[in-house]
């Protein structure tokens, strides 16, 4: 019997190949399902956050246009606000030059009127002077007139007599005014007003008197003091002038009408100028309104100073008067210091002078 030939590729052999193949090909198909269902869920997720960054992305336009509008309102504002501030600053500019004009009107008006009425003192005085003019024959004894308001007779019991007077006047600061709160608001002031404040121009008025009281064959003197005593005639410092020179005695009128009240007052360094002057004085007639504020020389330390440190001030300035000399004081009023009188009527008292503390209409 013939034996039986052996096929590699049988027929068994071929299905169990194409059995495999189909196993394969079933996986990768199931395996394949599987990987796009995953896929489309990873889609889905993606777009989903796709989205949500769209959104996001589309806030922050929103908020940027928002921010944009915003910073263009800022823009508008700062240069507005810039505008507000300059402007507030030149109103409070106008403010100010007006109130200041307004000032400077206000006090030229007040000189004015005070130059008007010495205008009207001075024509009445004329025509006294014209009416009472004593004829060539009878010449008079006065070399300089006065002429004060109304018909009064200047009886003051004030001894305007000797044979060298010296006319001591205050010109501080405080002789612009009776009150602490005036003087300091006239000591900033312009000069003009100075000038013309209402004490002042008494003290000016007392001194045009003064000198028209004095003998025409007698010599004088005036100085003017502060915290530096200095006289009123340039270069006749330690002089004696004649009481018969009218140029003299006008002269001397003419610097007491410049002289701007200032500073505080050295009584010390006014009767020091006793001694300069030979022959020493044998009347003196000092004007003023208080006591003094510092000695021969200002404080290491500028500071107030009480009634008792003026009244020390006071005892070591007569300390520098010379012995002998009658001394007439014509004290103005002065508030915030009340022991003046008494301290300047006990000087005149104890050098044989008189003391006159006169209205405020004199002269």
């Amino acid at each position: 019997m013939a034996r039986r030939k052996t096929e590699v590729f049988s027929l068994s052999f071929l299905d169990v190949i194409a059995c495999g193949f189909g196993a394969i090909v079933l996986f990768y198909t199931i395996l394949s399902a599987q990987a796009g269902m995953q896929r489309d869920r990873r889609n889905d997720d993606l777009q989903a956050e796709v989205n949500r960054l769209e959104e996001e992305v589309l806030e922050g336009y929103k908020n940027l246009v928002v921010l944009k509008n915003s910073l263009e309102s800022t823009d508008e504002a700062v240069p507005a606000e810039g505008l507000a501030n300059r402007v507030i600053e030149e109103t409070e500019r106008l403010r100010q030059q007006l109130a200041e004009a307004e000032k400077d009107t206000l006090s030229k008006r007040e000189t004015i009127e005070r130059l008007k009425q010495d205008l009207k003192s001075l024509d009445e005085g004329t025509r006294r002077l014209s009416a009472g003019t004593p004829s060539p024959g009878q010449p008079g004894t006065r070399i300089k007139g006065f002429v004060g308001s109304g018909d009064r007779q200047y009886l003051t019991g004030l001894k305007v007599g000797g044979g060298h007077i010296l006319i001591l006047v205050d010109a501080s600061a405080s002789m612009m005014d009776e009150t602490v709160v005036n003087v300091i608001r006239l000591r900033n002031m312009p000069e003009v007003r100075r000038l013309t404040a209402e004490k002042w121009r008494r003290t000016v008025g007392t001194v045009d008197w003064l000198t028209s009281q004095l003998p025409a064959k007698s010599k004088f003197q005036v100085y003017a003091f502060n915290t530096k005593a200095q006289p009123l005639v340039p270069g006749s410092a330690g002089k004696w002038l004649g009481a018969d020179d009218a140029n003299a005695l006008n002269e001397a009128l003419r610097e007491m009408r410049k002289i701007v009240p200032q500073d505080g007052t050295s009584l010390e360094n006014a009767f020091a100028t006793a001694a300069t002057l030979s022959p020493r004085p044998d009347n003196i007639i000092l004007v003023t309104d208080g006591l003094p504020t510092q000695g021969a020389s200002p404080p290491a330390v500028r500071k107030t100073i009480d009634g008792e440190g003026r009244l020390r001030l006071f005892e070591r300035a007569i300390g520098r008067l010379p012995s002998g000399i009658p001394v007439n004081v014509i004290l103005l009023p002065m508030e915030g210091d009340p022991l003046a009188p008494s301290a300047y009527w006990t000087l005149a008292r104890r050098t044989n002078g008189s003391f006159l503390s006169p209205a405020r209409d004199w002269p």
